[in-house]
C-alpha cells in the first residue's frame, strides 16, 4: 500500500481546478506509491528515558540540546521532541536548527511513527526564540541565510505527514510560537506566555509567523498582536483559538506534556494511513478554492480503499471488536 511520508513537491503540481480531477488523482497514486528507507544518521542508545521510551541522539558537539523519544509498549508509534538548552531558554540557535532537521527528517521516513509531541524538557520555558547572543556574534551576511534555514526547519516541521502536538508548558516567543504555529495543534499551561514580539527588536517575525498566525487566530487580531509584540497567556490564547486547549498548570510544570499525551493516545489507535490523508486533504484544502479542494479529498480518499486496514476495520465493526491497524 503506498503511504504518504512526504508531500510538498506534490501539492505544489497539484493545485488545479475540479475539472482536472481525474488527472489529479492519477498524480496522487503516482506520488503515493513512492518508497523511503530510514535515515542513517540517528544514533540509538540503549539506555531508557521514562515512559519505557528510546532516546535517540542526533550527531552534535552538544547532542543533550534536543532529545527525541520513540515511545514503546501502548505508546508505541508517539514519539516526543523535547528541546533541551536550560541555559539559553530553548533559544534556537545553529546547532539546534541542525538537530531538529535530523529529528525531522527520522520522523517523516518513518512510517511507524504515528503521532508527534514537541515539547521543553526545561521547566517554565517552552522555546524563546531565536539565540539573540549567538545571533550578535554573527557577521550581517550570516544573518539572513539562518533565518532562512530556521524557516525552512518550521516549514519541514508544518509538513510532516502525521499529526503534531505543540505542548506549551512555559513562554513561547518568536521563534518559538512560530514553531508551535506549525504544529497541528497546540496545547498549554494556563501560565504559559505567547507572543510574537519581535518588532521589540525592529525586525518582523522570519520563521512563518506573518502567514501561520492570521490563519490560525484571524488576519485583525494577528495583525494586533504582531505590531504591539503583544504577550497572552494560555487562558487568553484559547480564548482567541491559538491553542485548542488550556490546562491549569501543575506542580511538576507539565500540564500541558500531559494533555498532549493523552491526545497522542486517543489518535494512536486510529487507522494510520487514514489519519495521514485526512492531515493532507485538510492542510492542502484549506488553501484552495472549494470545488480544487473537493478533488483534492477525493484523491486521498482514494489511497484508503485499498488498504489492509480500511477491510480490518469494516471485520472489527461487523465482529464488534477493536480494529488493529497496521499502517498497510
Amino acid at each position: 500500500m503506498a503511504v504518504l511520508v512526504g508531500c510538498r513537491s506534490f501539492w505544489q503540481s497539484f493545485r488545479v481546478q475540479a475539472a482536472h480531477r481525474q488527472s489529479a488523482c492519477r498524480l496522487a497514486a503516482a506520488f503515493f506509491s513512492r518508497r523511503y528507507v530510514l535515515s542513517n544518521r540517528v544514533v540509538l542508545c540503549p539506555r531508557l528515558n521514562g515512559h519505557g521510551a528510546v532516546t535517540r541522539y542526533y550527531s552534535s558537539d552538544s547532542k543533550d540540546d534536543l532529545r527525541v523519544r520513540y515511545l514503546d509498549g501502548e505508546d508505541s508509534g508517539i514519539v516526543v521532541v523535547g528541546i533541551n538548552r536550560p541555559k539559553a531558554k530553548n533559544a534556537i540557535s545553529k546547532n539546534l536548527v541542525k538537530m531538529m532537521f535530523e529529528a525531522v527528517e527520522d520522523i517523516k521516513k518513518n512510517k511507524k511513527v504515528r503521532s508527534v509531541i514537541l515539547c521543553s524538557l526545561v521547566p517554565g520555558i517552552f522555546c524563546a526564540g531565536a539565540d539573540l547572543k549567538e545571533r550578535a556574534k554573527m557577521h550581517q551576511s550570516e544573518v539572513g541565510p539562518f533565518v532562512s534555514k530556521a524557516r525552512a526547519l518550521i516549514t519541514e516541521l508544518g509538513s510532516l505527514p502525521v499529526p503534531t502536538i505543540a505542548a506549551i508548558d512555559g513562554a513561547a516567543l518568536g521563534g518559538g510560537l512560530e514553531m508551535a504555529l506549525a504544529c497541528d495543534i497546540r496545547i498549554s499551561s494556563n501560565t504559559a506566555k505567547m507572543g510574537l514580539v519581535e518588532t521589540k527588536l525592529a525586525i518582523i517575525p522570519g520563521a512563518g509567523g506573518t502567514q501561520r498566525l492570521p490563519r490560525v487566530i484571524g488576519v485583525s487580531l494577528a495583525k494586533e498582536l504582531i505590531f504591539a509584540a503583544r504577550v497572552v497567556d494560555g487562558t487568553q490564547a484559547q480564548q482567541m483559538g491559538l491553542v485548542s486547549h488550556s490546562v491549569e498548570q501543575n506542580d511538576s510544570g507539565d500540564a500541558a506534556y500531559l494533555r498532549a499525551l493523552e491526545l497522542a493516545r486517543e489518535i494512536n489507535p486510529q487507522g494510520p494511513i487514514a489519519i495521514r490523508m485526512a492531515k493532507l486533504a485538510i492542510n492542502q484544502g484549506i488553501e484552495v478554492d472549494l470545488s480544487t479542494g473537493l478533488a483534492i479529498e477525493e484523491a486521498c480518499y482514494s489511497q484508503v480503499i485499498p488498504t489492509k486496514d480500511r477491510l480490518e476495520g469494516l471485520a472489527a465493526f461487523k465482529e464488534k471488536r477493536q480494529p488493529h491497524f497496521k499502517g498497510e
